[in-house]
């Protein structure tokens, strides 16, 4: 990677013929898109592989309901964390160093699992794995969409989804097998490890990314943001409208406490508070049901758990396919509301019948999973075209960090529901949660699909204005 100086230039030498929104698809794009998408697929082996540990965990080590909930939990709690407090980090020092430190945190706490002995150092553990998937959450989504012409970001971002959905699938894959080869009572230890091969691999591939130069810019490093589209993305792009857009918004440097009145503030608030919320009714529900996924089979009258667990994460990675090829097609807004009342509408049955058949139950959750895998495309797309360069991974990390409140009180609570009020009870409250998602969407939830990343405030109501400028 090129190293450049401090120079800080305010014009380019010519015109450039592209701009980052309109230059032509090129090579780097699906590069970074893989090396994104490879933390993406990190972050759900990571949160995945607990479901099979856990239920294979030796009667020994002490885990009990309570404290299945509270580990189960753990790396949610972390996710709260990282993202909340490194989204700020990452609009004060950039996108680059946090996008290739997490991957060396993921890769220490991945190897430290091995080590626990009790239920409180897994919890620890976790809650670090946790954290560096809230970095990876906050920074890794905004970075993407930082580089990415206008055609790809939908795409592209929308990747990011399925190839999580792929990294869940492929830890339950590998915990069944180690969990078939008889490895002993220290079988969930090797289950849960396995995450290290995924983290190694990926932090060597983020080594030598370059900064993002829509935050170049914005910090007033021109002649740096120039130089690096025109090496990695096409040598007659340039970086005059991201110059001409920051200068209209008149920004000014933040604190950390700054930005967070900010997104708080009349000015921003619907649009966090909106991307916290949908992304919380889309996530409670799914995060605590595949955390426990094999436990819920059993609880639903489903004799093999292990089976259906699997045959429900295919039908999981494959939504992420279709939501990644379709999110283009619809208008976000559309997408959302109508995603949101397809699944509130698959789980209804076992919301209703106390005692449904065991056939029934996986045809309802693997319909679920599969579109619960399209909208979820939603959850690294809508965040980060809600925000303008200078807020944005702090935008983005403040909307996964309220999702994480409420996967956090789900994934907790599901245990001890199930084993309190039965599994019943879990899909009714699941289906209210899914049908709250679709009214509040309906009724709050902006347009940002086709249009540029916006740097001018949203107008009184949320939506955008038309004229936004991208930066």
């Amino acid at each position: 990677m090129a190293i450049y100086g401090p120079r800080k230039d305010t014009a380019m030498a010519s015109t450039p013929q592209f701009t980052i929104d309109n230059s032509p698809a090129v090579g780097f794009h699906y590069r970074l898109a893989i090396f994104t998408g490879g933390g993406k697929f990190v972050d759900g082996y990571t949160l995945g592989v607990l479901s099979i540990a856990l239920a294979v965990l030796p009667a020994n080590f002490g885990m009990t309901p309570l404290l299945s909930g509270l580990v189960g939990s753990a790396a949610l709690i972390g996710l709260f964390l990282g993202s909340i407090c490194f989204g700020q980090v990452a609009d004060r020092i950039g996108r680059r160093k946090l996008y290739q430190i997490d991957l060396a945190i993921f890769l220490v706490a991945s190897i430290a699992q091995f080590f626990v002995t009790d239920p409180t150092q897994l919890f620890l553990v976790r809650l670090v794995l946790g954290i560096a998937i809230g970095i990876d959450y906050a920074v890794g989504p905004t970075y993407l969409s930082e580089m990415m012409p206008l055609k790809l970001r939908g795409p592209l971002l929308g990747s990011l989804a399925a190839v999580w959905r792929f990294g869940f699938l492929a830890s339950i894959g590998v915990g069944v097998l180690l969990n078939s080869l008889n490895l002993g009572a220290d079988a969930w230890k090797w289950i849960l490890v396995t995450s290290a091969i995924p983290s190694a691999i990926v932090m060597l591939l983020r080594l030598g990314s370059p900064e993002s130069p829509r935050w170049l810019v914005a910090k007033g490093r021109v002649a740096e943001a120039d130089a690096i589209v025109k090496k990695h993305i096409n040598p007659n792009t340039g970086v005059d409208d991201l110059v001409e857009a920051l200068a209209n918004a008149n920004e000014k440097r933040r604190s950390a406490g700054e930005t967070f009145r900010l997104l708080f503030s009349r000015k921003w608030r619907a649009r966090t508070l909106f991307a916290g919320f949908f992304w919380i009714a889309q996530a409670t529900p799914q995060t605590a049901i595949f955390t426990f996924l094999p436990t819920l089979f059993l609880a639903l009258g489903v004799a093999n758990g292990f089976t259906p667990t699997l045959i429900q994460n295919a039908f999981f990675a494959v939504g992420g396919i279709v939501g990644m090829l379709i999110v283009n097609k619809f208008s976000r807004r559309g997408m959302l509301i109508t995603t949101f009342w397809m699944m509130a509408v698959s789980v209804l049955a076992l919301a209703i019948l106390p005692k449904p058949d065991a056939m029934l139950v996986i045809i309802c959750l693997c319909i679920y999973a599969f579109i619960e895998a399209i909208a979820g495309n939603l959850q690294f797309i809508y965040p980060a075209e809600l925000f303008p360069t200078s807020m944005r991974a702090a935008g983005v990390g403040m909307a996964a960090a309220l999702s994480r409140i409420g996967a956090a009180i789900g994934t907790f609570v599901l245990p001890i529901i199930v084993a309190t009020y039965g599994a019943q009870t879990l899909m009714i409250g699941t289906v209210v949660l899914l049908a709250l998602g679709a009214f509040v969407s309906w009724k709050v939830a902006p347009e940002t699909g086709g249009r540029a990343l916006v740097e001018e405030p949203p107008a009184n109501n949320g939506s955008p204005r038309t004229e936004a400028t991208a930066v």
